[in-house]
């Protein structure tokens, strides 16, 4: 695929639904659980808290939304790559893009269970720093951070 098919830009609530579908469809694949909350107060969260902490940009492919993260300047908080669209360097476009906004650290949780997600990580020079199970999932998590060198 071709990188400039790819537009990342600051997320707008007109692809709340898009973006939910993705990141609900994305997790469960990961997490092999289905969310816990409904959908309409997951569009909430999008729209109304997570931009309180977190800038939020969207990678889109003919105006579809393939990924997402949500990210400040020491944490990722949200990165999540549409099922079919995988291993096409998007995570890999979003987290650069959430590195060069960062203080030079990053740090971020992700599910155990979620081995590919620990490979991305672990391939992009983030270390393991925590271990827990401290989410609304009650599942076992780790925590990675990321120094820029």
């Amino acid at each position: 695929m071709n990188r400039n098919q790819i537009l990342i830009t600051q997320y707008n609530p007109k692809y709340a639904e898009q973006t939910v579908k993705m990141w609900r469809d994305s997790k469960e694949q990961a997490i092999c659980q289905k969310e816990i909350h409904s959908f309409d107060n997951h569009v909430y969260f999008l729209n109304n808290i997570l931009p309180e902490e977190f800038q939020i940009n969207l990678a889109l492919i003919d105006n579809r939304v393939v990924g997402m993260v949500a990210s400040n300047e020491t944490e990722i908080s949200q990165l999540y790559i549409h099922i079919d669209y995988q291993g096409m360097d998007i995570g890999q476009t979003l987290l650069d893009k959430a590195k060069a906004k960062s203080s030079g650290r990053l740090s971020l949780y992700t599910f155990e269970v979620n081995v590919n997600a620990q490979r991305f990580y672990e391939k992009n020079g983030f270390k393991i720093i925590g271990r827990g199970h401290e989410n609304e999932e009650n599942l076992p998590d780790i925590q990675y951070e990321w120094i820029s060198k």
